[in-house]
């Protein structure tokens, strides 16, 4: 039996504040089971949300559902975990019907 493993993929992001005369930066590194590429493109594609705002919700997703599902117990969580995951299956579903009748 030929077992699939997936390989986490690793990622860079840098923020940069932008404007100022002396910029403040922010990065930080990330492992991912999901291709955060991916993500992107199919919320574009299918989110019915405007390009960079869809990079923007699929970024801030791939960041912040990890952390959420690992840490589900911690009290900051807590309450909103069933939101969600009702946010993001009715997410998925919606990109899905779109990617998939495009």
């Amino acid at each position: 039996m030929n077992s699939t493993i997936r390989k986490e993929k690793h990622y860079k992001i840098t923020i940069e504040e932008v404007g100022i005369e002396k910029p403040k930066t922010l990065e930080l590194s990330y492992q991912d089971r999901e291709d955060l590429f991916k993500a992107v493109d199919n919320l574009k594609k299918g989110s019915g949300l405007t390009p960079e705002t869809a990079t923007q919700v699929a970024v801030a997703l791939r960041l912040l559902g990890p952390v959420m599902i690992k840490d589900r117990k911690h009290p900051l969580f807590v309450a909103f975990m069933p939101h969600f995951k009702n946010f993001m299956q009715h997410l998925k579903s919606t990109v899905k019907q779109a990617v998939s009748g495009a």
